[in-house]
């Protein structure tokens, strides 16, 4: 009797440590949360539309460009929300036109002011990604207001490092205690701090390093280029490396865009060592389009260029690569715009922002992946100079204010370049898109800042230190 009970109990015990084991291992499977995606957006400033191998360049190599757009989707008519700098950035951390919110030029490098940067009132991605949990770092370019309150650790980012103004010289030139902009030191989050080497390299390090860093935890990595923006200064092992440009303009240019692809490379690179292909979405876009009579890029075959709401100052390159989930090697060929990134961001992560606010951004990923037919917008807007120049696209359909000049009607799939205005022909849909502008204009505010007269903007020099220009082929 005495060895049954033992029996017995010793039977309950070891189920009950089984069920214990069970349990746990359940409560375990609960506990592990699915991988949640990484996210990378790499933005290049002033590349021109046609200056990279994907859009047929044949002058300038972007192997590298090339790769990223045969692994994943190409937008064909992609867009950025403003023309230039700063403005394009305020929109593509928060998903709203940029106009709702009174940001419309470019802000001018001054800590003291409290008014020229991306309101405190606005929320970015970063902010909505790290209270999902996620790592945010930011790297290279800011250009969102230079006070305190608008710096990237004040805007969601955990780390940052980079420049915080407009521009900076690409190379550690230029005499101890310079206070003009393009050579005020870097910032290590909130420490100034010098550089060595050549800046593209550098900040394509640093983003490498935050991967690396932050390998085994979901991050979005913002790594925004100052290349290939004024001032044109370029190694001389890549001037020698487009040596076959004869233009020296276009050469320096061409060499930064080449420096800039291979820092494309590397960060794609060590996403695939570390096995995070899959896990991460990789956006490449550029701010705007380039600057066609200072840097002598190309935006062929479109008209204008940086600055202007024709076609080549606000389409840009622009490709989403997310190996595993969206079909690589194909194009999608309906309007997108750059407000739509943070959007497909917050989505895929599991979150939204915050509804109390007008959104314009959609998340276009059930439309790359072709389960969503249809355009994601039915109308796309642009407005500069509080209203100077603005510009609204409707389907095919594009009308243009562009300053001075009279209103312009525009079939962009018979006429990209946009050479000719059918608007007379076309009465009815001009006065459609014109009533669709002035509807979306009356939710927009007047600038709150102006952008730097010329006198108050930072003069680069070239690499040699001898003023403003090209570097020395």
């Amino acid at each position: 009797m005495a060895r049954r009970t033992v029996g017995f109990r010793l039977m309950t015990v070891l189920g009950f440590v089984g069920l214990l084991v069970l349990t746990g291992t359940a409560k375990a499977k609960q506990d592990v949360q699915p991988a949640r995606a990484n996210f990378v957006i790499i933005l290049a400033d002033d590349l021109g539309y046609a200056d990279v191998g994907f859009h047929g360049c044949q002058d300038i190599p972007t192997p590298n460009l090339d790769a990223l757009a045969k692994e994943g989707v190409r937008c064909t008519q992609g867009y950025v929300s403003h023309p230039f700098c700063s403005p394009t950035r305020a929109g593509l951390m928060t998903g709203r036109y940029q106009q709702r919110f009174g940001h419309e030029n470019n802000p001018k490098y001054d800590p003291n002011d409290a008014v020229a940067g991306l309101p405190v009132s606005e929320v970015t991605v970063a902010d909505v990604l790290s209270q999902l949990g996620y790592v945010t770092g930011a790297v290279g370019k800011w250009h969102l207001g230079a006070a305190p309150q608008f710096h990237p650790l004040r805007r969601g980012f955990q780390e940052y490092f980079g420049l915080i103004g407009g521009g900076h010289d690409y190379f550690a030139v230029g005499p101890d205690g310079e206070t003009r902009e393009y050579f005020i030191p870097l910032q290590r989050n909130t420490i100034p701090e010098r550089f060595e080497g050549y800046l593209t390299d550098v900040l394509t390090n640093e983003a490498v390093a935050f991967i690396r860093r932050h390998r085994d935890a979901p991050f979005f990595l913002y790594l925004a280029y100052n290349a290939p923006h004024t001032p044109l200064q370029a190694p001389e092992s890549w001037l020698q490396r487009v040596g076959h440009i004869e233009d020296p303009t276009r050469r320096a240019y061409a060499a930064m865009v080449a420096a800039l692809d291979e820092g494309v490379g590397k960060v794609c690179a060590v996403l695939g060592e570390l096995g995070l292909e899959e896990k991460t979405v990789v956006f490449f876009l550029s701010d705007n389009g380039g600057p066609v009579s200072v840097t002598h890029s190309s935006n062929a075959p479109l008209r204008g260029a940086k600055g202007s709401v024709y076609e080549g100052g606000i389409r840009v390159p622009f490709v989403v690569r997310w190996k595993g989930a969206l079909p690589g090697g194909t194009t999608y060929d309906e309007p997108v715009i750059s407000l739509d990134i943070p959007v497909t961001m917050v989505a895929v992560a599991g979150g939204a922002f915050p509804e109390d606010r007008k959104v314009d951004g959609v998340n276009i990923l059930p439309y790359l992946r072709g389960q969503q037919q249809g355009p994601p917008h039915k109308s796309l807007f642009w407005r500069t100079g509080g209203g100077t120049s603005w510009a609204v696209r409707s389907g095919q359909w594009k009308l243009v204010k562009a300053g001075q000049q009279e209103e312009e009607l525009f079939d962009l799939a018979s006429d990209i370049s946009e050479t000719r205005s059918v608007k007379n022909e076309r009465g009815e849909i001009y006065e459609e898109l014109r009533h669709q502008y002035e509807e979306w204009n009356k939710e927009n505010i007047a600038p709150l800042f102006e952008s730097p007269r010329p006198a108050q903007r930072a003069k680069p020099r070239r690499q040699d230190g001898s003023g403003a220009g090209p570097a020395k082929p």
